[in-house]
């Protein structure tokens, strides 16, 4: 119907009635936008239409020729070259006209085609420099004449400003529409407040200086008592913030978290945290800036924030006594904040030497006096207070553990508040307060190397874990960012992540989330009933987060002294425990030998056995080869082999067959493990597989299984490639791998 209908709507654009031209331009309107083809039909009426002497044929002519743009890339360049100066022309006209009482509104002649008028040269002389350039002079007149007291007023600049801004770059004109914003937000409207925080969060792309200047008017508008704009307005702030900034914006932000309304702190404390963590210039402002939002809104601090806080505290040894002093301070002012108690009783427990002794004092500190039982007593109320929860309780319980150590004098007071914790309904601290209590009563002779200070904490490695960045399954031999095959880096972003969801296995991977990090900074169950299960020490950075390790234990170790710090028990074991703590007998050692000598042997780049350990004959059991996936196009096959004397560790060969046409280029191969596996993968043989399986590529992984012999290998792997310079995707999960890996 409607290519039927074009020529003959067509021909009513140049009807010599200005209403049948009017209604016509509208139908045309809906024409092109039902078939866009027919735009370029139209555009010499179009065109004819904006020069018009009748306002409402004028802007419906103008609409035109703006949706046309739109549909068209042809009508754009043919009225770009055609139509500019006659609409510069027109606007000017109608910028300068005298008053004309049928077109007056506020005493501004035609705001509806004003902003008409504006949009079309917002999308004419985007990404145009020669129709900016025309287009300079008419915006800058509209903006310094047109008065903003009136709503139609407003109208008109706020369509100027956005043409500016999206126009190509004139940096005087962005100046002029950054200064009408500005004022916009000291207007009484919070509409047009609201319109002008929000066009100033993409001016700030484009002028971050001109922004800055109105830094102080959008602060106070973060203060507003309209909950939209103050929302708004500190996303903007947060935009605002950089390093030269960051210390008297993030100042006047903690201010007013002291006198803000409970609805809004959640959001400007989750602002002000992440401002700090990111633009910090230095440890001790970070750690005086998250204590004083501990004080004021410590319960809307989300766990990894906190957590993150002790990791910082851990890298900063000069200020492990200013620390504790300020918490020790902060949490007698405010009591009610349960991560601000969290994050005290943490600190406590392990400097709590530090506090007493007014150790590591800076200049800007004045000396204050604390006693050993004043610092227990923090512990115990905080123990002892209805509302704290289980990860509070727990907190306090190691912090007490580490305190009858360090404080002698209380030892006994100690004690009696973990006695008291006998009786507790939650199983978790009930057992832990009957360990804890034999520790310190029959087992002095280990308890100051049980409760050693906590391993420094590295921040990369943590920093990497929350972001998502760094799986927990594939490690390396440094420490750092895991290297993918072919020589591509990880990347970081969400798909990876998904390929760690292992939830559907029959052995589920651990998550990197806060909690896991929560449970092993404590060594406790944290879940609402405590299954019992038979857990292996863990290894690198999960060691080094358990709060009571000692040392650096292999993946080897058996020693029961660790079973004590283990996250879960089973029920039997529970009695006695402690009983064991005997030192591992002289049997166990021999058992590592060929570990060792292994791990001597990769330092070495030897392949040949030591001499100290006897040659064997054969290379271990034989494993038959599996179709680890297979699609229609890519064929995956893993061949097996393991190292003799060392049953834990499975080397794989996988081999890539492309069974398409196609050749495959920029071919690479990623994998993620569960947490009680550790992953090794070496350069693949090539990146580019050739078609009609007419060569494969070949890959070593090698896989440690802490668990071997109770839980069987499981892999979640993702291949990337390109296929016909497209980029291909293919997923999938590999459970069939031989019994005995």
């Amino acid at each position: 119907m409607a290519r039927d209908l074009a020529p003959e709507v067509e021909r009513l654009l140049q009807f010599r009635d200005p209403n049948i031209r009017k209604k016509a331009a509208l139908c045309t309107i809906r024409i092109i936008k039902k078939v866009p083809d027919l735009a370029e039909n139209f555009l010499n009426p179009a065109a004819a239409l904006l020069k018009e002497k009748h306002h409402g044929v004028l802007l419906t002519g103008v609409q035109l020729c703006t949706d046309m743009c739109k549909v068209s890339s042809e009508a754009l360049e043919y009225f770009r070259k055609k139509c500019i100066d006659g609409l510069v022309k027109v606007l000017k006209g109608l910028a300068n006209s005298p008053y004309a009482p049928e077109y007056d509104i506020s005493g501004i002649t035609d705001p509806f085609l004003h902003i008409r008028l504006l949009k079309l040269l917002h999308v004419l002389g985007q990404g145009d420099a020669d129709a900016s350039d025309v287009m300079n002079d008419i915006l800058a007149q509209v903006a310094t004449k047109t008065e903003s007291n009136k709503n139609a007023g407003n109208a008109i600049l706020y369509e100027c400003v956005a043409t500016i801004m999206s126009i190509e770059d004139n940096g005087g004109l962005r100046v002029l529409a950054v200064n009408i914003l500005g004022r916009f937000l000291s207007s009484r409207d919070n509409n047009i407040r609201y319109v002008a925080l929000n066009m100033l969060m993409k001016a700030i792309a484009l002028d971050s200086q001109a922004v800055q200047r109105h830094r102080a008017t959008i602060l106070e508008c973060v203060k507003d008592s309209d909950a939209s704009i103050r929302k708004k307005a500190l996303e903007l702030v947060y935009l605002l913030i950089n390093e030269s900034n960051v210390k008297s914006l993030t100042k006047e932000l903690v201010d007013y978290l002291e006198v803000s309304d409970p609805e809004f702190q959640e959001d400007l404390t989750a602002k002000i945290c992440s401002i700090v963590e990111k633009f910090s210039p230095e440890k001790k402002w970070y750690i005086d800036q998250m204590v004083k939002v501990l004080t004021e809104a410590g319960n809307f601090v989300k766990d990894d924030v906190w957590h993150a806080l002790i990791v910082v505290i851990t890298n900063a040894p000069n200020l492990h006594g200013y620390t504790s002093r300020a918490l020790y301070k902060a949490v007698q002012i405010s009591s009610e904040q349960e991560t601000l108690v969290r994050v005290a009783v943490w600190c406590i427990g392990e400097y709590g030497e530090m506090l007493v002794s007014n150790a590591g004092m800076l200049d800007v500190e004045d000396p204050i006096t604390v006693t050993e039982a004043d610092a227990v007593d923090v512990v115990e109320t905080a123990i002892k207070r209805h509302s704290s929860d289980l990860t509070t309780q727990a907190m306090c319980l190691i912090a007490l553990l580490k305190l009858s150590s360090r404080y002698s004098s209380c030892t006994k007071k100690i004690n009696d508040i973990i006695l008291h914790q006998k009786g507790s309904l939650v199983l978790e601290l009930q057992q832990r307060a009957i360990e804890f209590n034999s520790i310190i009563e029959k087992h002095v002779n280990i308890r100051s190397t049980l409760v050693e200070r906590m391993p420094v904490l590295d921040e990369a490695t943590y920093s990497g874990r929350r972001a998502g960045s760094m799986t927990a399954a594939v490690s390396t031999s440094q420490g750092a960012l895991p290297k993918m095959p072919n020589g591509v880096v990880k990347p970081t972003s969400a798909p990876f992540v998904d390929l760690l969801d292992l939830s559907s296995d029959d052995t589920p991977a651990p998550s990197s989330s806060g909690g896991d990090f929560l449970q092993d900074l404590l060594g406790v169950d944290l879940s609402p009933t405590s299954q019992g299960t038979n857990q292996t020490p863990k290894s690198g950075t999960d060691v080094l987060l358990d709060l009571l390790s000692i040392g650096t234990p292999t993946a080897q170790s058996t020693s029961p002294m660790l079973d004590i710090l283990s996250s879960g028990q089973d029920n039997k074991r529970s009695e006695g425990l402690l009983d064991q703590l005997a030192p591992p007998s002289a049997s166990s050692a021999p058992s590592s030998s060929p570990i060792a000598s292994s791990s001597m042997m990769d330092l070495l780049d030897g392949f040949g056995p030591s001499p100290s350990v006897p040659v064997q004959e054969n290379n271990g059991p034989t494993y038959p080869s599996v179709v680890a996936f297979e699609s229609g196009s890519l064929k995956i096959t893993f061949n097996f082999s393991k190292e003799p004397g060392n049953p834990q560790t499975t080397l794989v060969e996988a081999e890539f067959v492309n069974k398409s046409s196609d050749i495959y280029s920029n071919f690479v191969f990623q994998a993620a493990v569960p947490k009680f596996l550790q992953m090794y993968l070496d350069p693949a043989s090539g990146n580019t597989l050739p078609a009609n399986a007419n060569g494969p590529i070949t890959q070593k992984l090698r896989i440690t299984n802490s668990q071997h012999g109770k839980k069987s290998l499981v892999m979640r792997i993702r291949v990337n490639y390109k296929a016909n310079d497209k980029d291909v995707l293919e997923e999938g999960q590999i459970t069939n791998f031989p019994r005995g890996l």
